[in-house]
């Protein structure tokens, strides 16, 4: 399981790598970025090719579940194109490569290892492609050049299934080659054909010795489009001559109209003969700069072939599957098709619409990859989805198959376990549309393939594999806690199906065996498979004698014939250990101790029965305006208690929140800021008078400017809210806001008036002091203002709360030229304004 978490880690750290290096390395790509070739972006390109290789047989894979039980196999971070073989002598063996060399293989059908090829001499250009042959060899095909140009193809030839390396030179060419062996016993047995794109021609070169060299077979026109694609077939007219029909397909005319032209050689690739010239596409997506385009993911409709060479009722069909729009045109949206022939590519059949989503015209299917199984028959198919999304801008990978010769094709099944942008500006792929790859594959074994594709979920060139038809696993565990001579079960269980009709066998197995005593597994009644679903199986844990205490992983494997589709759950026994989850509600912020070291994140830590553990919560806790106070443990005790460890059992210390009062004031005079107060919970804060003397100057209140959350604001300016009650759920600031007070004001007499009054100013002239009196018969804000002849304010006489009466406001104007002035007073509900004259 470290091993695992190391390799996500590995993965997460590479993901990074790529796409940062993406970023800053855009190279310069004039003249690479042609629409008539198919090739990696160069900035891609030089980066692929400085990028270290991972340790030779180093574990890279990990397994994303999702919540129905279905598993995602993730193999690394690459650079897109994959393509995927599985040995005919080994259903568990897979091969597959992405670009530019970044190779992977599983033993075991679950676990993936890296060991790529170093090509001798040579700079690898990419499209990595792969085919094994009968006897189990696998030849690995990729592009080479000197970085600027690309010349042909070499081959690494494995026959441990990668485990090491021969090398041979391959194809003579410049864009997208594809691979194909000989697996029948036929009198071509194990030969191996090539075809890459040269110009305006297909080169086809083929191995008659198992690889040991590559010669030059015949030079096939029309081929102005990248996409030239070979298969073996039987051929099955007049006799049946098992491998006796190489077929070819390439492609021509322009990336919106294009011929496939397919070809047929009946003599091992000694010479091919025309059979056929098809316009089955036109535009697929959009037309965007001269390239196919869906959602700005660059594509093309390669003609994708395979051959029927099973024994069963469709031996030697040729089948032909593609993406175009339907209805035609540019800017429509494409489906996948479906044509076969039974007379060597000379005629088709009616195209079949693969996918069965209820509104094909609304949605996206292209990308497609195929295979036909050599046992079965069985036509398999995957592609790009985006029924799923009614904005159109994300997708999933779907699968299907014909068992009916291409006449048919099953429910449509969703292989992955999240859908993921089909625009992937972060993944660094250059151009515009986008460079995302610009095929996937899928290969089979039986009634099970695998399809193998490049994934942006996380939002980088993520690398994924899954079988199809494929069942979810899950497993829920009675107890995961016992001790001597005790037992728990585990309870499997598969939930459901994707076209899945086999049956499911299941193994278990203990990680560790025990230093002493035994772990005892068993299938409760004996029943270790499934047949019919959903069902499930149980699986017994027992521990016989004195068993060493630890945590033990019991494996649980799920496999259907052929041991393929196959999915692995682990689930942890702890054995007369316990295993505690001590933490605090506040993780990451609060400390706490355990056996005095501290933490500051939970912890899952597995202990002795019988043995102490001391927990200590720490307290207080400040974090910036916010102080974490410990108020209990989840169980009680005290803040440092000890534990005898008698079971699993999760300790919680449980801390408060208090948030600061932050106040602001520029002279003094309140209470409550600076402190912390508990969450909603009410307390006050104000001034402690409203007028208020300092540094020979006297201030009057005018209320509170508040910031944060549920902070207070004033009202108004009047300042009667002096003390302020308030229940809080986040720190807070409020600031106190004072005025000079006016001591010019003076009551003249006990006098209530009837009526707001403004009298003229006495004396005036005057220089330069003058009186004005006026008269408040309500409580209430009075303000009085002196304006210049421009109507600028020059001096504030009054601005506060007065009680009824008569009062006298005295001006002095020393500081101000000669000239006439204003006055004004203004209430809630009266204003007034004269005219003085200052005269010096």
């Amino acid at each position: 399981m470290k091993a695992l978490k190391l390799s996500i880690a590995l993965l997460i750290i590479t993901g990074t790598v790529l796409i940062a290096n993406s970023i800053f390395s855009q190279s310069n790509n004039h003249g690479w970025d042609d629409p008539n070739l198919d090739r990696i972006p160069k900035n891609l390109l030089q980066q692929s090719q400085n990028q270290q290789n991972f340790s030779p047989y180093s574990i890279n894979s990990s397994i994303v579940t999702d919540a129905y039980g279905y598993d995602n196999f993730i193999l690394g971070t690459d650079f897109a194109e994959p393509h995927v073989a599985v040995n005919p002598r080994d259903p568990l063996q897979y091969f597959t490569a992405f670009n530019t060399n970044n190779t992977y293989y599983t033993m075991n059908g679950l676990d993936w290892y890296r060991n790529n090829p170093t090509f001798p001499g040579y700079t690898m250009m990419g499209d990595p492609v792969v085919a094994y042959d009968s006897l189990g060899n696998v030849y690995y095909e990729n592009m080479y050049g000197d970085g600027n140009n690309i010349f042909g193809t070499q081959i690494a030839i494995s026959s441990d299934n990668g485990l090491n390396w021969t090398y041979t030179t391959g194809n003579s060419g410049n864009d997208k080659n594809w691979i194909a062996a000989d697996q029948s016993a036929g009198p071509y047995t194990n030969f191996v054909y090539t075809t890459i794109t040269s110009g305006q021609t297909c080169n086809v070169f083929r191995s008659t010795n198992r690889g040991q060299s590559f010669i030059h077979a015949q030079t096939l026109t029309p081929h102005n489009l990248p996409g030239a694609m070979p298969c073996v077939g039987p051929n099955v007219i007049g006799g049946d001559v098992p491998g006796g029909c190489v077929y070819v397909v390439t492609n021509s005319g322009n990336s919106f109209a294009a011929i496939y032209s397919f070809f047929v050689s009946t003599n091992g690739g000694s010479s091919f003969t025309m059979k056929s010239q098809q316009n089955f596409v036109g535009y697929l997506g959009t037309n965007v700069g001269g390239r196919n385009s869906v959602q700005n993911m660059r594509t093309r409709p390669y003609p994708f072939i395979t051959a029927d060479n099973s024994y069963g009722p469709y031996r030697g069909r040729l089948y032909l599957v593609y993406a175009t729009n339907q209805p035609a045109g540019n800017g429509n949206k494409p489906d996948l098709f479906c044509r076969y022939s039974t007379d060597q590519g000379a005629t088709f059949s009616a195209p079949v619409l693969i996918n069965d989503d209820i509104n094909p015209t609304a949605n996206h299917q292209w990308h497609p990859a195929i295979w036909c199984d050599k046992q079965t028959g069985r036509l398999f198919v995957k592609w790009l989805d985006t029924r799923d999304t009614p904005t159109s801008d994300s997708c999933d990978v779907y699968a299907s198959y014909s068992t009916n010769g291409g006449v048919s094709f099953v429910q449509n099944q969703k292989l992955t376990t999240a859908k993921f942008k089909i625009d992937c500006s972060t993944c660094g792929g250059g151009g515009t549309p986008r460079y995302q790859g610009d095929y996937d594959g899928i290969t089979s074994y039986g009634r099970t393939s695998l399809a193998v594709w490049t994934d942006f979920r996380a939002s980088s060139f993520g690398s994924y594999t899954a079988y199809y038809p494929d069942y979810a696993m899950t497993i829920n565990a009675q107890e995961t806690f016992i001790e001597n001579n005790d037992s728990t079960f585990i309870k499997v269980t598969v939930p459901s199906v994707k076209s899945y009709t086999d049956y499911v066998k299941f193994t278990a197995s203990v990680d560790t065996l025990p230093a002493a005593g035994t772990l005892q597994l068993s299938f409760v009644n004996g029943k270790d498979s499934i047949f019919s679903y959903p069902d499930s199986v149980t699986v017994r844990i027992k521990t016989i004698g004195s068993v060493t205490p630890g945590v033990y992983g019991i494996i649980i494997t799920g496999k259907g014939p052929n041991g393929i589709p196959v999915h692995r759950r682990i689930q942890n026994i702890d054995v007369n250990v316990a295993t505690l989850s001590i933490g605090t509600n506040r993780n990451g912020i609060c400390d706490f101790k355990i056996n005095n070291v501290q933490y500051n994140t939970r912890q899952t830590i597995t202990f002795n029965i019988g043995s102490s553990v001391t927990i200590q919560a720490m307290s207080p806790k400040t974090v910036g305006t916010t102080r974490y106070v410990y108020t209990n443990w989840s169980q009680g005790g005290d803040t440092t208690q000890t534990i005898t460890v008698t079971g699993p059992g999760t300790y919680t210390a449980i801390y408060k929140p208090q948030y600061r009062l932050i106040m602001n004031s520029t002279i003094g005079n309140t209470f409550g800021g600076g402190l912390y107060y508990d969450s909603a919970v009410t307390f006050q804060f104000g001034v402690n008078s409203r007028i208020f003397t300092t540094g020979g100057s006297t201030y009057r209140f005018k209320g509170w400017t508040g910031s944060g959350n549920g902070a207070y604001i004033s009202p108004d300016t009047l300042g009667m809210d002096t003390i302020i009650s308030i229940a809080i759920n986040n720190a807070i600031s409020e600031t106190a806001n004072w005025a000079l007070h006016t001591v010019g004001i003076s009551s003249i007499g006990t006098e209530i008036p009837s009526e707001f009054k403004l009298y003229q100013n006495y004396p005036n002239p005057f220089n330069p002091v003058t009186n004005i009196n006026f008269d408040v018969p309500k409580a209430g804000l009075v303000q009085i203002r002196v304006y210049d002849i421009l109507g600028k304010e020059v001096e504030v006489l009054a601005d506060e709360f007065l009680q009824p009466g008569k009062y006298k406001a005295t001006f002095n104007a020393g500081k101000f030229a000669s000239g006439i002035y204003f006055y004004r007073i203004n209430t809630s509900s009266f204003t007034d304004i004269k005219r003085m004259i200052v005269l010096k």
